[in-house]
């Protein structure tokens, strides 16, 4: 089966999150991934749990599919020049270490550059190579705190609250995936790789999006807004007879939809609702007789009478509610495979459909260490060299 990225290696020295989030896009998109651990396994997830499967943590899995495993002690001398052989060969180094550690082990761009000089380097760190900052160490609840999305994120009740997962880790993971592939596409013209500067705290920044174009036009310090939305009304969540849903009202037209779909027709033609900057004026007032509607029915009687009227809606699902949404069955966002290990494992599937390319499971997540052998004999370590590095605690 033909791959998008067939053909390009990737050495992922990354851990945890933001950096096995991006190489385990680019596997699924067909690169060869080598993920580089010191011998044991120190990617630190491999021990984040409960939950487990024999032994195997759920939170490793669902970010290293699609990956062989290579151990070795980048400390040392030989581990060094293992990995010094692997760039000359491959096409992206990837890392996630402080700022300045690659450099004491000798695999800093400049170094790995003269090895091979179409190689693409990305580096992520929590707050990038360069500025007053670049020394701290940086976690997504951290950079939650500092980026500003903590602070608009719950409501004037609840304090600030971070996102439910660990949303700047998965948008550096992004970034970085976007980045790799400009890089490479790029170096089809020029012949050459380059170095990619990636940190938390400017991914979360970028994400601020029109909250943070308020701010800039405006220069007023947005408040938390909750299930609202900053600039439009109708847009949150509503109670219903038995649960919640999420009405999404984008223009003019869909609110008067909505006010037939509820009954109250002339709503829309009043002045104080009639456009969208007259109903965020007049928000408290609209969205108490909305819920006072909303009540009357249950979600599933709402759900079907907003989809038929092409306004947007979604009831509020659990995560166990996902597994039977049959939307996400026909689209093939579940799956499993097989681990030496843990068994058949589950896991989410790729949102990424390509028609002609399409995304597949070669690899389950790797054990540590699981083919360091083969990585080490196709770059032409004999057997008994590689024993040798074994013996000597370098693998």
């Amino acid at each position: 089966m033909s791959a998008s990225l067939q053909g390009i290696r990737v050495l992922d020295l990354t851990r945890v999150l933001a950096g096995p989030y991006c190489s385990m896009i680019l596997g699924d998109l067909g690169a060869e991934v080598i993920k580089v651990e010191a011998p044991g396994g120190s990617d630190d997830t491999r021990k984040w749990g409960p939950p487990f499967q024999e032994g195997v943590s759920a939170y490793y899995i669902c970010a290293n599919r699609n990956k062989k495993s290579l151990t070795v002690d980048l400390k040392s001398e030989k581990g060094q020049d293992i990995i010094k052989r692997l760039v000359a060969e491959s096409d992206v180094v990837m890392h996630n270490f402080k700022s300045g550690t690659m450099e004491r082990f000798g695999l800093d761009y400049n170094s790995l550059h003269k090895i091979n000089p179409r190689i693409i380097f990305c580096s992520i760190t929590g707050f990038g190579e360069t500025g007053p900052y670049k020394h701290l160490p940086g976690y997504d609840f951290i950079v939650q705190a500092m980026s500003g999305l903590m602070s608009i994120t719950g409501n004037k009740e609840s304090g600030p609250q971070k996102v439910g997962i660990a949303i700047t880790d998965v948008l550096t993971g992004l970034y970085a995936c976007i980045g790799i592939q400009g890089a490479l596409w790029e170096r089809t013209q020029s012949g050459l790789g380059q170095k990619i500067d990636l940190s938390l705290y400017d991914s979360a920044v970028s994400s601020l999006i029109n909250i943070g174009s308020n701010y800039l036009m405006s220069r007023k310090t947005p408040d938390r807004l909750g299930n609202h939305h900053a600039n439009i009304v109708p847009y949150q969540t509503f109670s219903t007879k038995d649960g919640e849903m999420v009405i999404a009202v984008g223009n003019d037209r869909q609110f008067q939809s909505l006010c037939d779909v509820i009954g109250l027709s002339d709503l829309a033609s009043k002045d104080r609702f009639r456009t969208n900057p007259d109903r965020v004026e007049n928000r408290e007032e609209l969205v108490g007789i909305l819920q006072k509607a909303f009540l009357l029915h249950t979600t599933e009687h709402w759900k079907e009478r907003c989809h038929a009227a092409g306004i947007p809606f979604g009831p509020i699902q659990t995560i166990d509610e996902l597994g039977k949404d049959r939307q996400l069955q026909a689209r093939n966002m579940f799956m499993s495979c097989e681990h030496p290990k843990a068994g058949s494992i589950n896991m989410i599937g790729s949102p990424l459909k390509l028609s002609r390319t399409p995304t597949h499971v070669q690899y389950h997540p790797p054990e540590a260490g699981e083919h360091t052998d083969e990585i080490l004999q196709g770059i032409g370590y004999t057997e008994q060299e590689v024993q040798e590095l074994r013996k000597n605690n370098t693998i």
